[in-house]
């Protein structure tokens, strides 16, 4: 089983600079990609601000320990705009970009031939077809899903997808990677939506049904998930956080899939607001208004 040391992150969105600290403040040398200059600067500052956050978590009751948790944890994170440069000594390349199958293939087949032979790509997809991904590159068996959950640093699980190709050893490290850095983590076979969003968005479809029917409003469907159910929010509350833009993605990916199945169409309300650029919490207005 092949040890990860050296983690480079693609992607410095929400979820990218997430996986970025957890990464760091759990002891490996991480370097945070994103091509954007502008988006690779507001991440550091998220990560510096989240990386206090996280350190004054563990070390409630000593300053000390928290502000030299912090120290060694951003000491740890790189910030590259050079993709290949920064793959070039990578024991484990995470892609955390948008959800687009033809952008994270040519993500893949840029690196394959830089990364070093014993590298591991993982795809953070919530949804996308793991073997799809891998199949541009010439290292399938080293080649999984690893799937987080946002926010990063708070939620424990992770969704350890092995394909048909992927080898054991790879499965192997992948765990104890996910395992190394604090999660609890699951397996799933490389099926659409892995476990969690197939579960969830067989919900959250049928909560935009319920809506656009009149059967019920948004804020009380959102009520009955976290009263009736025990959810900790409601579906629409849950988009608004995941981003309404990611949601519509992985919707209109699962219909591409299955063109002739019509309860898989994305709902008429979600493509309307992710044309009035209403994304939810990230641009202050969704379902819910956040300004």
């Amino acid at each position: 089983m092949s040890q990860i040391r050296n983690v480079v992150v693609v992607g410095a969105g929400t979820m990218g600079s997430g996986i970025a600290l957890v990464s760091a403040a759990t002891g490996h040398v991480t370097t945070l990609v994103d091509l954007n200059a502008q988006v690779l600067e507001k991440a550091r500052g998220e990560i510096e601000k989240n990386a206090a956050r996280l350190a004054r978590k563990f070390f409630k009751e000593d300053p000390a320990a928290a502000s030299a948790m912090v120290a060694e944890t951003l000491g740890r994170i790189k910030y590259c705009a050079e993709l290949e440069e920064a793959v070039r000594d990578s024991d484990l390349v995470i892609e955390a970009i948008v959800e687009n199958v033809k952008i994270k293939q040519d993500l893949f087949r840029r690196i394959d031939g830089i990364a070093p032979q014993h590298t591991i790509f993982v795809s953070n997809t919530s949804s996308l077809s793991i073997v799809e991904l891998g199949s541009v590159t010439q290292r399938q068996d080293r080649f999984a899903g690893f799937h987080f959950f946002n926010p990063v640093p708070l939620m424990k699980l992770v969704e350890v997808i092995k394909t048909d190709r992927t080898s054991a050893e790879t499965n192997a490290s992948s765990l104890a990677f996910g395992e190394a850095l604090g999660k609890t983590c699951i397996s799933c076979k490389d099926t659409p939506g892995f476990i969690v969003n197939r579960l969830l968005f067989t919900i959250t479809s049928e909560a935009l049904g319920m809506l656009e029917r009149g059967d019920a409003s948004m804020r009380d469907i959102d009520t009955a998930l976290k009263l009736g159910l025990g959810h900790p929010m409601g579906p629409f509350e849950l988009m608004d956080m995941i981003g309404l833009d990611v949601t519509l993605n992985i919707m209109q990916e699962r219909q591409a899939r299955n063109p002739n199945d019509v309860s898989l169409r994305p709902s008429p309300t979600l493509v309307k607001l992710v044309g009035e650029n209403k994304l939810g919490v990230k641009t202050g207005e969704g379902f819910y208004n956040y300004k």
